[in-house]
This record gives C-alpha cells, sequence and structure tokens, in this order.
C-alpha cells in the first residue's frame, strides 16, 4: 500500500502534553489533504501515515504537505506486512531501476523492538539482496543512495528518500497573533516565523488609499496568499489610514510623526486583536534597521499597545531577513513599487529617540479615543481559503 510516512521532531520532546500536539498535527494534516484521494490519517508508533489513493499523485500530495508545520520531514513510502520476505520483495519490486547509482545503504529502523530480526541483520540481508541484482556498490558512509526500512508494529514500511518538513510546531497551539503587514520585507517574515511556532495570523494592513495608489492593497493581499497555506487560511484587515496621518500632521512636530505614526497603529491594532481574541501584535522591526527602530523609539512606541508586541527579527540582519524572504516566496512581491502609508506626510528628518513623556505631550491635542475607535470599528475584512476546493457542478 502506498502511504505518506512523516515524522515530527520538535513534539517528540514534549512531555505530557505531546498527545495534545500530535492531535493538533494529525488535524491539520487532514485539513490539508482536504479533496484529495487520500485515507484517514493514522499515527503508527511516533510517526504519520496518510494511505494515498490511485487518483492522488505525488505531486498533489507534495504542494501541500510542504506547508504543514511540524513535519520534520516525510517520504513516499509502501507499507508492507514486518515480514522479511515481504520487505525484501517489495524493496526489490520498487526500486528505481532506470537510474544510476554509484553507491548504496540499506538503514533500518525498528521501532517495533519485538520484530525477530535486529536492525543490522536486516540491513546486511536486504543490501546483499539489493547487491545481487543490480550490482550497486555498498557505501555505509557517504551513500548516494539509501534504502529506508522502519518496522512498528503491525506494519512495515520502506522508502528511498526523506523529504524536509516544515519543522516548527503545529499550526493553532501557539495562540493567535495579529500581524502587522506592511508590504515590505520584513513582516512577512516576522509572520512567517511566527506562524512556525505554532501561532495563527490573523493580518492587518494600514494603507493610504485613496491619498495614494492602491498598490499596497494589492500586495498585501498577494504576500497573505502566499502566507495562508502555512495555516490552512487567513484573513486580512485593511485599514484607511491616510486620514489619520493627516490629523496627526496638523497637531505633532514633524520629527516625532513617525513614532506617533506607529504608536497610532498598535492602539488600533490592539483594538483590533481584542476583536479576534489576539494575545499578541507581530511587528517586522529589527534594530537599528530606520529611524523608528531605535530602541528609545521602540520603547516609545510599545507604550501605545494594551498587549504584548512580539518582534521575530529584532536581532536579523537586513541580508538574514532578505533571505528568508526568498525561501518563503514573498521577497519578489514585497520588492514590487508601491506606495505605503509611510510614506505619507514622513518627515525628511525623524527623530531617533523619542520619549514617552515627549510623545505624550505631542498626542495631547489629538482625540485618541475618537481615531481608534473610528479606525477599528468597521474594518474591510478579506478571506483566503486554502486547500482552494473545487466544487463540482450541481448534479454530478
Amino acid at each position: 500500500m502506498r502511504v505518506l510516512l512523516a515524522h515530527y521532531q520538535e513534539i517528540a520532546l514534549k512531555g505530557q502534553n505531546r498527545a495534545w500536539f500530535i492531535r493538533h498535527l494529525a488535524r491539520n494534516l487532514r485539513d490539508a489533504l482536504a479533496g484529495l484521494d487520500v485515507g484517514e490519517v493514522r499515527l503508527p508508533m511516533g510517526r504519520v501515515e496518510v494511505p494515498l489513493g490511485d487518483a492522488v499523485t505525488i505531486g498533489d500530495v507534495e504542494s501541500r504537505v510542504r506547508h504543514v508545520f511540524g513535519l520534520a520531514n516525510y517520504s513516499f513510502a509502501h507499507r508492507v506486512e514486518p515480514t522479511v520476505e515481504a520487505i525484501t520483495d517489495g524493496v526489490l519490486r520498487d526500486l528505481p531501476r532506470g537510474r544510476a547509482v554509484e553507491s548504496f545503504r540499506v538503514e533500518v529502523r525498528r521501532a517495533h523492538k519485538q520484530f525477530p530480526v535486529p536492525s543490522p541483520d536486516l540491513e546486511r540481508h536486504i543490501g546483499g539482496r539489493v547487491h545481487d541484482v543490480t550490482n550497486w556498490r555498498v557505501d555505509l558512509s557517504n551513500p548516494a543512495f539509501t534504502v529506508w526500512v522502519e518496522i512498528v508494529p503491525k506494519g512495515a514500511y520502506y522508502h528511498f528518500g526523506k523529504r524536509p518538513g516544515a519543522g516548527g510546531l503545529p499550526s493553532g497551539t501557539g495562540g493567535r497573533v495579529l500581524v502587522l503587514l506592511s508590504g515590505g520585507i520584513d513582516s512577512p517574515v516576522a509572520a512567517w516565523r511566527m506562524m512556525r511556532r505554532g501561532c495563527h495570523a490573523t493580518f492587518v494592513h494600514f494603507h493610504a488609499h485613496p491619498f495614494l495608489s492602491h498598490a499596497s492593497i494589492d500586495k498585501a493581499r498577494e504576500l497573505v496568499r502566499v502566507l495562508a497555506p502555512f495555516q490552512l487560511g487567513a484573513h486580512l484587515m485593511l485599514i484607511p489610514f491616510g486620514e489619520l496621518q493627516r490629523q496627526i500632521t496638523v497637531t505633532v512636530p514633524g520629527p516625532l510623526r513617525v513614532v506617533i505614526y506607529r504608536r497610532m497603529m498598535l492602539r488600533i491594532a490592539s483594538a483590533l486583536a481584542h476583536k479576534v481574541h489576539a494575545r499578541a501584535l507581530v511587528t517586522g522591526d529589527a534594530v537599528g534597521q530606520v529611524a523608528s527602530q531605535t530602541l528609545d523609539n521602540l520603547a516609545a512606541i510599545d507604550s501605545a499597545a494594551d498587549r504584548l508586541v512580539v518582534r521575530p527579527l529584532v536581532g536579523m540582519a537586513k541580508d538574514e531577513i532578505m533571505a528568508d524572504a526568498e525561501r518563503l516566496g514573498t521577497f519578489p512581491i514585497s520588492i514590487l513599487p508601491d506606495q505605503d502609508c509611510c510614506t505619507l506626510f514622513t518627515p525628511r528628518h525623524p527623530l531617533t529617540r523619542a520619549s514617552v513623556e515627549a510623545v505624550a505631550r505631542a498626542e495631547a491635542g489629538l482625540p485618541l479615543d475618537e481615531m481608534v475607535a473610528a479606525a477599528a470599528a468597521d474594518p474591510a475584512i478579506e478571506r483566503v481559503d486554502w486547500p482552494v476546493l473545487v466544487k463540482s457542478p450541481a448534479g454530478l
């Protein structure tokens, strides 16, 4: 029987709540594979198994599985009876004969310790048969090809390669967060890093339309489409911020405006987080990257929030963040030209060492509660579904 065989790593280190993490992982994997010809998710002794039907391809499954957080690696394997004969016959039958193999080895993992044949003996037996049939050279240190065999109670698997999974912890195990998504390079990477820790992200994008073009909104939508598969769908909130910025420029001195803009965003985000039950706010700040991201300014900005502000990139260099964005697939979107709200009414020389006292004095003339309430009252909300299931026409 053809199966998807997956392994988890960090979850195995959990204590008494390990089963809770595994249940989340199994549920997420089931939901990710919805609509495909697959069987029920099974959990045989430290592994995750999903039977694959005849109508599903490896490409179909891999396009879904590679987004599932919590999986360390996965393989497309065959399940057979746990006997030496069945395992050996299956391996010989499915060996990739059409490719040149310089060297190989057999590696057996015997999770079922009552299996009567020790792992080294089974490796030598299968390896000898493979060598007899193929004449491939055995190399136990640095093989070009590995035959993997895994034995569990009531079953055995063999496969010819492991593929890296998304790692991290299953989506939904870390609580909800609200991500301030700017449309630049940093915030999508920050979101992905929090999602990889099991957090479920809702996204909020502050835009300056109609003062500026619609481009930043379009970018935010595309970025959420890239990120949504990692948590089986996402919501994007769109908040017009241009009019609020105009109000701030009338009252606040130029050098302090960027800090006040950011404080206003955190206030609005905090109000929205309350609505979606998010425990923390997430931003893409890194210390010293721009004027608003000095330690003094970050402290002044954070004092406006009513909950934890998390900055997963805080100690990263720009080239490290860009490398993550390229691997994630958000980089080509983030570098598209746009006009985000940060470019509107921005002073030429922003202050780099704002104090809480100074920003409080600057905000004294603003109707803060009214501004926040109006912005958070009825945000435009868009949903990105994943996986996208194609429904049959009525009657079929």
